[in-house]
């Protein structure tokens, strides 16, 4: 076991939240995953795992594959319910990443028509109301 890779005590939270193949468990699960948390870890390109973890390619594959499947906002948010029921999540250390976007200086005091807003307003509440069904237009 490399430096950096999950104990068993780790694995054992992760492994219920990665998706088994087609034709049952894949036997280096544990490998890829590593492979793939490696390559965040060093910073380096896919093509530069190590040869521990497999073929880079395969450890690239299984990584898309997660991603896709949403299978880290699924393994985040189990880890973190996990962490919580057992008392040791501390949600005052959570970050939540933002980008601030500024308006031009013409912008400032805008008037604009009531009914316009309204209009905006509607068609505003319409489409967060799709996307929280997901049912978003394309």
């Amino acid at each position: 076991m490399a430096r950096g890779d999950l104990s068993d005590a780790e694995w054992e939270l992760v492994e219920p939240f990665l998706p088994v193949g087609e034709r049952g468990p894949i036997p280096d699960l544990r490998r890829q995953f590593n492979g793939a948390m490696g390559r965040f870890r060093a910073g380096s390109p896919w093509r530069d795992v190590p040869e521990e973890y497999g073929s880079w390619s395969t450890v690239y594959g299984a990584f898309q594959r997660w991603a896709v499947a949403g299978t880290f906002r699924m393994l985040m948010d189990g880890v973190i319910a996990e962490a919580a029921a057992r008392g040791q999540a501390d949600l005052d250390l959570v970050s939540v990443d933002s980008m601030v976007s500024r308006a031009h200086h013409h912008a400032a005091g805008m008037v604009v028509d009531p009914e316009l807003l309204e209009d905006l307003e509607k068609a505003v509440a319409e489409e967060k109301g799709l996307l929280e069904r997901g049912k978003a237009p394309r």
